[in-house]
């Protein structure tokens, strides 16, 4: 649910990026004020994890398209949503600056649609209020496959919102917003398995991280240290090796843009969306997770595209970078905490 420059006008462009720079604002001040030893390495391990997860694009059946893991709810979930919103801004960051995966103008959007809506609306108003602090694998399942499928909802829709205000007469609202729900929703739904599945191995191995699982705490418990450690060699392994089998069906986005245009993406050509087109293929080393020169910078080609050895490259090193953003996001924000004590 990337979305590319050419969707949407400067002006919405740069109030998102408004929106969405005083949120990462926001969510900084909040994490400062309760950040422990535990959380700094977790965001930046799960950082990594959920830019590798998003490498791998899965087939929606019947339908000839195919989405992948958003991550925001899995990390609201972990980390709580202050330290999530950070965490999915980093992923993102180095996901539109390094890979060309998703515009520089519509970064701002993006960090508010794929954050926002699963950390701060389906986290605490659908999620916690399922859970109740009572975990149990059905109540995590049905939690998170209820909010994940919500917090997409809300995301397309936001999408096509956005697309509206920055009058793309190409995508008109009420054939586009009717392509765009019912497709997010399948995507949603094994999004909600998937963070279920992840969660609830995480509140098995070690149960201390997720919020009020003291209630129900399973018997094995892993050291938080290993599991970091886990994690780090899974999103490795996904971005490295399992990111090879991603569909290559055109994602929910770009294949409701197809059904109405004939197209998976637009094109602009003012000054604004020239030059950032140019800025990003400056920055992006490896367009579309590959080697190769993508026919556009600002879209989301599926990664096996350019080979399995660019593939592989840009799993292991996107994920890497994740890490140590995040990573340095957290130990800025653990020192403030430090000063402000």
């Amino acid at each position: 649910m990337h979305m590319a420059d050419a969707l949407i006008s400067p002006a919405v462009g740069g109030a998102m990026w408004a929106v969405s720079a005083a949120t990462i604002a926001y969510c900084s001040k909040r994490v400062s004020e309760d950040l422990d030893d535990r959380k700094v390495p977790l965001m930046g391990v799960l950082g990594a994890f959920v830019f590798a997860a998003m490498m791998i694009n899965f087939t929606i059946p019947g339908t000839g398209s195919s989405g992948h893991l958003g991550g925001g709810l899995m990390l609201a979930i972990l980390l709580g949503p202050h330290a999530a919103f950070l965490v999915i801004a980093s992923v993102l960051v180095v996901q539109a600056l390094f890979f060309a995966d998703g515009g520089l103008l519509a970064l701002g959007c993006n960090i508010f649609n794929l954050g926002f809506f699963p950390a701060f609306i389906a986290y605490p108003f659908i999620y916690k209020k399922i859970v109740q602090g009572k975990v149990t694998p059905a109540r995590m399942t049905l939690g998170a496959t209820i909010a994940a499928i919500a917090g997409l909802q809300l995301g397309a829709f936001s999408v096509v919102l956005e697309t509206l205000m920055s009058g793309i007469s190409e995508l008109p609202f009420t054939t586009f917003v009717l392509l765009m729900q019912p497709i997010h929703l399948a995507i949603g739904l094994v999004e909600g398995i998937v963070t279920a599945s992840v969660v609830s191995f995480v509140w098995k191995a070690s149960p201390q991280i997720l919020e009020g699982s003291a209630a129900a705490t399973p018997s094995a418990t892993m050291p938080v240290k290993y599991l970091v450690t886990f994690l780090l060699l899974a999103a490795m392994i996904t971005g490295g090796f399992l990111s090879w089998y991603a569909s290559e069906n055109p994602d929910g986005l770009e294949w409701s843009i197809a059904k109405v245009t004939g197209k998976e993406e637009l094109t602009r050509q003012d000054s604004i969306h020239r030059f950032l087109a140019s800025l990003q293929g400056k920055t992006a080393f490896l367009p579309d997770y590959s080697f190769g020169t993508p026919e556009g910078i600002a879209s989301e080609e599926p990664p096996n595209r350019g080979g399995r050895v660019g593939t592989s490259v840009s799993g292991v090193v996107g994920g890497l970078f994740t890490l140590g953003l995040a990573l340095l996001l957290g130990l800025i924000l653990k020192r403030r905490s430090i000063k402000d004590t």
